[in-house]
């Protein structure tokens, strides 16, 4: 019998000084039986990272070729295409080709060694970002994770802040490139 996926339940407060967007977002998250708790969490933060009413989760790693998270404009045109992690470069590729817009949030041990790999044939694409957020910092997230949250995110000068009620997270993402 197959696992299923793990429900959460967040109302995500999204405060970002920097585009102007003040929202509460009431969020499902499917937790794939495969991902971890930290998983979850970075594509939280990428959530309130690039946080639109129409920003959406894909269906994560029970399907390739799909974004973690994507923003279509109202024709379903892909607007901004997100992944968390290690991504295939090719994947990332054929998502450029995609996506007006394509973000990549790396974490974990493995981060500077995929960057290093990978480098020089993403910086050839233009409408491509990447962004690592420091291994402490998702391990912090991870343990606040729970079936049910509320939390508040506040984004200014590119920091972010993640908090609950008992503590605040102080989130500044490293951009190994930005989109041209």
């Amino acid at each position: 019998m197959a696992l299923k996926a793990t429900i959460f339940k967040v109302e995500l407060t999204v405060s970002d000084l920097d585009r102007g967007h003040f929202e509460t977002h009431a969020l499902t998250i499917a937790r794939h039986p495969s991902e971890t708790d930290e998983r979850m969490m970075v594509r939280l933060l990428a959530f309130a990272l690039n946080a639109d009413g129409r920003l959406a989760f894909g269906r994560g790693l029970s399907s390739e070729g799909e974004a973690d998270l994507v923003l279509t404009d109202l024709t379903g045109a892909i607007d901004l295409w997100i992944d968390v992690g290690l991504p295939d470069e090719r994947e990332i590729r054929k998502a450029c080709g995609r996506a007006a817009r394509v973000a990549v949030y790396t974490y974990g041990t493995g981060a500077d060694l995929w960057w290093k790999q990978n480098a020089a044939a993403l910086e050839r694409l233009r409408n491509l970002s990447v962004h690592d957020i420091p291994i402490e910092l998702t391990r912090a997230m991870a343990a606040r994770a729970a079936r049910n949250m509320k939390l508040q995110c506040t984004i200014q000068d590119g920091h972010a802040w993640l908090a609950d009620d008992e503590v605040s997270i102080a989130i500044q993402p490293v951009e190994r490139k930005a989109a041209a």
